[in-house]
């Protein structure tokens, strides 16, 4: 009973994470700022609550860390904070949709390049999902429908593109980071998420924040306390209760929650192509990640 109980828990608690994952593209159509001040922001405010939960859980591990490990921590961070602005500047360019699908090419650019960097096997299968996923980005990006696309849409497309190979590149690296506390792990990459923006936006003068208004500055703190700090201790909260296949294919109720508030809150078109190949890329990634327990 005490197991069925955890793994309802552990459930609840993934399933709420994805959701409030899923919002953050609408949240960002309303943030008057640059993406490099929002990503600074979120990694700043994310961290900080993290180490404060981390503190009240009563983990005070303070076990010296070898100097690779922080090497690979940090460098995680800063490719988390670019990983972030990309995406953030892809909803500026194209549809909350069509960025967020774009985004989650990440599991194909992992598969893809899985046997050169960890000598795994690309099977049939997986082989045949990654392909499907191509021709699905394909029909996402409307390079097969002329003309009609809105101006800055490709722009917005290659960097959603962009901040994929980022988010593989953090997974990448995450496999070679282990026997760590994830709150510890993620404490440390959020920090350094935020702290890589600071050079950036002094070298860039991106640190103006337009028109900044009492609903501006709430909208960041839902953003920084909900979709970072609650939602990863939500996400790493729910880990002990369920099998990894399962928080696989629970973590696609987050491409799907932002597919849906972008038709029926933001109203944003998708063709019948790119539904096509949101089914495509979607589906692929679940079908690769399937397999018998």
């Amino acid at each position: 009973m005490d197991n069925r109980q955890n793994d309802r828990r552990s459930l609840l608690m993934i399933v709420a994470s994805m959701l409030i994952f899923g919002t953050i593209g609408l949240f960002r159509r309303y943030i008057p700022v640059s993406s490099a001040f929002l990503a600074f922001f979120r990694g700043l405010l994310g961290g900080m609550i993290l180490l404060a939960f981390t503190r009240l859980k009563g983990n005070r591990n303070g076990e010296k860390l070898p100097r690779k490990t922080i090497f690979l921590l940090i460098l995680s961070g800063v490719i988390i904070g670019i990983n972030w602005m990309l995406l953030f500047e892809a909803y500026n360019h194209t549809t909350v949709a069509t960025a967020t699908l774009c985004y989650y090419m990440q599991p194909t650019i992992v598969m893809l390049l899985s046997p050169m960097l960890f000598r795994e096997k690309l099977t049939v299968r997986k082989s045949i999902c990654a392909l499907i996923a191509v021709i699905g980005m394909v029909l996402v990006s409307g390079v097969t429908e002329g003309g009609n696309r809105p101006e800055g849409h490709l722009q917005g497309v290659f960097l959603g593109l962009g901040a994929a190979v980022c988010y593989a590149t953090v997974i990448i690296l995450n496999k070679k980071i282990s026997g760590m506390d994830p709150y510890r792990k993620t404490t440390v990459q959020l920090l350094s998420a935020g702290a890589v923006m600071i050079p950036y936006m002094l070298l860039t003068g991106g640190i103006g924040t337009g028109e900044f208004s009492a609903t501006t500055a709430i909208l960041l703190l839902v953003t920084g306390i909900v979709h970072t700090g609650l939602a990863y201790v939500l996400y790493f909260g729910s880990m002990d209760g369920l099998k990894a296949q399962s928080i696989a294919m629970l973590s696609y109720i987050d491409p799907v929650t932002a597919l849906l508030l972008s038709a029926l809150i933001l109203r944003e078109p998708l063709s019948t192509a790119g539904l096509a190949g949101a089914v495509m890329i979607i589906g692929s990634a679940i079908a690769a990640e399937w397999r018998k327990e």
